[in-house]
C-alpha cells in the first residue's frame, strides 16, 4: 500500500488517443477515467504523432509524441533501416520522455516489438514497468516470451495468450482486457433504428449482416462473403444485405471477391464519410471521392478509414442499421468491434479461435464460427480458416430466431461486455493496480555509468554469483537485477555456454558506452595530416560498404598525398580495417550527415578538406563542395 501523499506519475507509451485505432481508443477510455479520478500525474507518449502535434493539446492529460519535430531530422534518421524499424513505436526519443516525465510507471501499450525495446534501458528495472501487449497466435512469438523472462507485469488483451504462456511456466502474465467506453454504444430504440434505415435508404425488412473492420488481410473478407453467398441461397427470400465498415482503399479487394462468389454488388453496403462535413451515409460502393448529399461537397466523400472515420455516436449508428453482426478472422488480440457490437445488443457471429475463444466462451452471448487450421508462410503461427458454411449456418440460425430470442441473447451479451470490457470495469483494476505502487526513488538526470566491457571476469563456480559479478562488475548494476539473473540462468540451464553469455553482456556495454561516452571525432584523427584529411561516409549496409571500396582505389590516385578516414558502422570496420586504401576506420555518427560543418564555414575550419556521403545524395543534402577542389575521383557530385 502507498504510504507517501505523493501522486504517483504515469507514463503511457501507446497510440494517440485522437487515432481510430484499437490502441487509440483503449488509451482514450483508460486515460479519461484515470484522469477523471485525480489521483495520478499522467504522461501520454503517442506513437506515430510529432512530440509537438498542436492536436494533442486537445487532451487533457500531458501529452507528446514519439516523432522529431524537425523534419530534417526525421529524414535524415528515418533512412537508418535499424532505426526505422521502431521509429513510430518511440523507441528514438523514449530516453527523452523518460527524462522528462521522471515516472514511477511505464505502461507500454503495443504490438510486443513496439515495446521491448525498454529492456536494456538503465531506468527499467529502477521504474514500475508493465508491458499491456497483444497476443494473437500459437506459438507464441519468442520475443514476448523473453520479454516475460523479465518484466514482473506482462499483461495480454485476451486470456487465449494467459492459458498458454500459464502452462509453461510463465506466473506473471494476466489478462487486462482493452476497455471500451460503454456509454457510448447501446440499442438504440425501435423508431431511432428506423428513421436510421430511412435516411440511408435501405429497405425496413433487409436482414443486415455487419462487419466493422479494418481491411486487412487477417480479417476474413473472403470466407464472409462466400459465407454469405451461401446464406443468400439459403434463404432466397431474406433480402439480406451484407454491410462492411472499412475502408476500400487498402486490403481486400471486395468487388472483385463478389464477383468470385456470385454476391451482387448491390447486396453490399459500405460507410461513406465526407471529408469536409464528417457526415456519413451508407450505401453500395461506387468509388471514391463522392459528392456529399448533407453539405454538397464535390468528391469529398470516401469510405472510413483510421485517418477518417466516424465519431462514436455514429459509430453506434452503424451497429444499429445491423440485424447481427458477423466477425470471421485469422487471429486477433481482443477485436473491440465484437464487443462493441455486444453493447449495441446484437448477436455476434466470431471465428472460435485466438481472442475468439474467450468471445466465445459461456455466458458472452456469441454463436461461435468453426474454422479450418493453416500455417502462415514465413512466421509459421497456426492461423484459423473460418468455414464459410459454418457462416452460412449461423446466420440462418440468427434469421429465423425470434424477435424476443435476439433481444435476450443480446442483452446478455450487453452485460457481459459491462462486466468484462467497460472503462469501469478496467479502470478500477488499473486502480487497484497504481493504488499498490510505491513512488520509486530514482535519479533520472544522474549521468550515465560507463561501463566495462573488457573486465577479466574471475573464475566463479555457482552461476548465479558468476552472472552477479558480470551484472556488477560489467554493465556497472549497483543493485541485482533479480529478473535478469533468472533468465540467464534459465539460459544456461537450456544450455547456452558461459562464453556466449558473457558475449552478450560485453556487446551490451560496448553498445551502452558508444552511445552514452561518443569519442569525438577530432581525437580520433592524426594531428600531422590537417589539411590533409578526405572523410568518406558509409554508415551500412554490410553490401554497400563492400561495393563502396572499388571507388576508394580511384580516390586515392588522385588525392595520392591526403590520407582516407572511412566511418561505417562498428559492425561494418572489419571490411574495411585491412584496405590499404584507407588510413583508418572510425565510427560512424549521425553528425556526419552536415557537409559543412566537417568541411568548414565562416569561422568553422573544419576538419576535413574533402567529404563524401555517397550515401546521401545531392537529393538529400548539399554534398559537392569540398573546399573548391575539383579532382575528384567520385562522379556523385554532378549538378
Amino acid at each position: 500500500m502507498k504510504t507517501t501523499g505523493k501522486k504517483l506519475k504515469v507514463l503511457f507509451q501507446t497510440d494517440s488517443p485522437l487515432a481510430k485505432t484499437g490502441f487509440g481508443r483503449n488509451a482514450k477510455a483508460l486515460l479519461s477515467y484515470l484522469y477523471r479520478t485525480g489521483k495520478y500525474d499522467i504522461s501520454q507518449y503517442c506513437c506515430s504523432t510529432a512530440w509537438s502535434d498542436p492536436n494533442l493539446k486537445r487532451v487533457p492529460w500531458e501529452a507528446f509524441g514519439v516523432l522529431p519535430d524537425d523534419k530534417a531530422e526525421l529524414n535524415q534518421i528515418s533512412q537508418n533501416p535499424q532505426i526505422n524499424r521502431t521509429l513510430g513505436y518511440g523507441e528514438y526519443n523514449i530516453d527523452k520522455a523518460v527524462k522528462r516525465v521522471k515516472p514511477d510507471v511505464i505502461i507500454s501499450v503495443q504490438d510486443i516489438w513496439g515495446i521491448d525495446f525498454t529492456l536494456n534501458k538503465p531506468w527499467f528495472d529502477k521504474t514500475h514497468n508493465v508491458y499491456w501487449t497483444t497476443l494473437d497466435s500459437l506459438p507464441i512469438i519468442p520475443s514476448a516470451e523473453n520479454a516475460a523472462k523479465k518484466i514482473k507485469n506482462f499483461w495480454v488483451w485476451s486470456n487465449f495468450a494467459e492459458k498458454d504462456m500459464n502452462k509453461r511456466g510463465f506466473n506473471n502474465v494476466k489478462t487486462m482486457h482493452g476497455c471500451i467506453e460503454a456509454k457510448d454504444f447501446k440499442k438504440l430504440p425501435l423508431n431511432k433504428r428506423q428513421e436510421l434505415r430511412h435516411i440511408n435508404e435501405i429497405p425496413q425488412d433487409a436482414f443486415i449482416v455487419g462487419f466493422v473492420f479494418r481491411n486487412q488481410l487477417r480479417k476474413s473478407v473472403p470466407n464472409l462473403i462466400e459465407g454469405f453467398a451461401e446464406f443468400q441461397k439459403q434463404n432466397p427470400k431474406s433480402n439480406s444485405k451484407l454491410f462492411l465498415h472499412t475502408s476500400w482503399q487498402e486490403g481486400w479487394n471486395i468487388h472483385r471477391l463478389a464477383d468470385q462468389y456470385g454476391v451482387n454488388k448491390r447486396d453490399i453496403l459500405t460507410t461513406h464519410v465526407c471529408n469536409k462535413c464528417t457526415s456519413y451515409e451508407v450505401r453500395e460502393y461506387k468509388g471514391e471521392k463522392a459528392p456529399c448529399k448533407f453539405c454538397g461537397g464535390k468528391d469529398t466523400m470516401v469510405t472510413t478509414g483510421v485517418g477518417l472515420g466516424v465519431s462514436e455516436e455514429q459509430l453506434c449508428e452503424v451497429y444499429n442499421l445491423m440485424d447481427v453482426y458477423c466477425h470471421p478472422f485469422t487471429s486477433g488480440g481482443q477485436e473491440i468491434p465484437i464487443q462493441e457490437a455486444k453493447l449495441c445488443e446484437l448477436v455476434t457471429l466470431v471465428t472460435n479461435y485466438s481472442c475468439g475463444e474467450e468471445m466465445c466462451e459461456e455466458g458472452a452471448a456469441s454463436l461461435p464460427l468453426d474454422w479450418d487450421k493453416y500455417t502462415e508462410h514465413v512466421t509459421e503461427f497456426i492461423k484459423a480458416s473460418t468455414k464459410p458454411f459454418s457462416i452460412a449456418k449461423n446466420l440462418s440460425k440468427v434469421f429465423k430466431m425470434k424477435p424476443e430470442s435476439r433481444s435476450k441473447m443480446g442483452q446478455q451479451a450487453r452485460q457481459w461486455v459491462l462486466d468484462h470490457f467497460s472503462t469501469e470495469a478496467i479502470g478500477k483494476q488499473f486502480e487497484e493496480f497504481l493504488d499498490a505502487l510505491e513512488p520509486i526513488e530514482y535519479d533520472f538526470d544522474a549521468p550515465p555509468v560507463k561501463q566495462d566491457p573488457d573486465f577479466v571476469v574471475p573464475d566463479i563456480e555457482d552461476n548465479r554469483e558468476w552472472l552477479l559479478c558480470m551484472y556488477e562488475n560489467i554493465l556497472k548494476r549497483t543493485q541485482e537485477d533479480i529478473e535478469g539473473v533468472k533468465y540467464w540462468l534459465g539460459e544456461l540451464a537450456k544450455g547456452s555456454t558461459r562464453q556466449d553469455v558473457e558475449k552478450v553482456f560485453r556487446d551490451v556495454a560496448s553498445k551502452e558506452n558508444a552511445k552514452n561516452f561518443p569519442t569525438k571525432l577530432e581525437h580520433l584523427l592524426d594531428e600531422d595530416d590537417k589539411g590533409r584529411r578526405i572523410l568518406f561516409v558509409m554508415p551500412r549496409s554490410e553490401n554497400d560498404v563492400f561495393n563502396s571500396t572499388s571507388l576508394l582505389k580511384s580516390i586515392k590516385e588522385s588525392y595520392p598525398d591526403y590520407n582516407i578516414y572511412y566511418a561505417t558502422d562498428l559492425n561494418y570496420f572489419k571490411i574495411i580495417s585491412a584496405n590499404p586504401h584507407v588510413h583508418k576506420v572510425v565510427p560512424y555518427h549521425q553528425n556526419m550527415e552536415s557537409l559543412l560543418a566537417l568541411e568548414g564555414c565562416g569561422d568553422n575550419e573544419g576538419l576535413f578538406e574533402i567529404v563524401f556521403l555517397p550515401h546521401i545524395g545531392v537529393q538529400r543534402t548539399f554534398d559537392y563542395q569540398h573546399n573548391g577542389k575539383t579532382n575528384l575521383a567520385l562522379d556523385l557530385c554532378t549538378h
